[in-house]
């Protein structure tokens, strides 16, 4: 468009309407209700989840791009610890803008298991960090250089983790890959604030949607 660009899946969910036979269903904002609790099945056979995917998705909203965007990068990070009724292992949250734009989100099962909201917290900050580098490292190659990108959590344990390691001795145990996170603190590279969990876009619960929310 003249004063944009506007970025939608609403060709792509129709065609897909079509091959499943779903184009007369009831469009549903969620594909099951969020507070279900899922176990795995261990006497059933293995389902092709790639179908499953295949088959969500949304019709009616979409991504706005407007022209004359800043460049201010900033970047949400969010958990929710021991979710997983399975392994009890925490999901990370990472959205990240630039001016108004959102650039790039995930949301991804933890490797390690936390023992602590705060240690997942932490983690997911520590991959937010690396979403920053990158978009610092990629923004160079336009000549455009930042000094401190912020990175939002609401988890005020996990922010004075990545200042000062001797208030929390109980977090030892912490991977040592995380802790580089503290180091990109230490060298200015980012900063992490403190948003509350309201305001907070990468919230894990149900980050796509809450995306396509707060952006419109």
């Amino acid at each position: 468009m003249e004063d944009g660009i506007f970025f939608n899946q609403s060709k792509y969910i129709k065609e897909m309407l079509k091959k499943f036979g779903l184009e007369d269903s009831k469009p549903m904002k969620t594909p099951m209700s969020s507070d279900t609790k899922l176990m795995k099945d261990e006497e059933c056979e293995s389902v092709d989840s790639t179908k499953y995917r295949g088959m969500i998705g949304t019709t009616h909203l979409g991504l706005w791009y407007p022209k004359g965007t800043g460049i201010e990068t900033i970047v949400y990070a969010d958990s929710d610890h021991a979710r997983d009724y399975v392994d009890r292992k925490s999901t990370s949250g990472i959205c990240t803008f630039v001016g108004c734009c959102l650039t790039s989100w995930f949301s991804k099962k933890q490797t390690a298991l936390a023992i602590s909201t705060t240690e997942a917290e932490y983690v997911s900050v520590g991959k937010a960090c690396q979403q920053a580098l990158w978009m610092k490292q990629a923004l160079i190659d336009y000549d455009v250089r930042l000094d401190d990108i912020p990175i939002m959590c609401d988890n005020k344990g996990a922010i004075d983790l990545s200042k000062n390691p001797v208030q929390h001795s109980c977090t030892k145990h912490i991977e040592i890959r995380h802790h580089f996170l503290r180091d990109n603190v230490q060298k200015g590279h980012i900063s992490i604030e403190k948003v509350s969990s309201v305001d907070n876009i990468a919230v894990c619960s149900g980050i796509v949607k809450s995306l396509f929310q707060k952006i419109w």
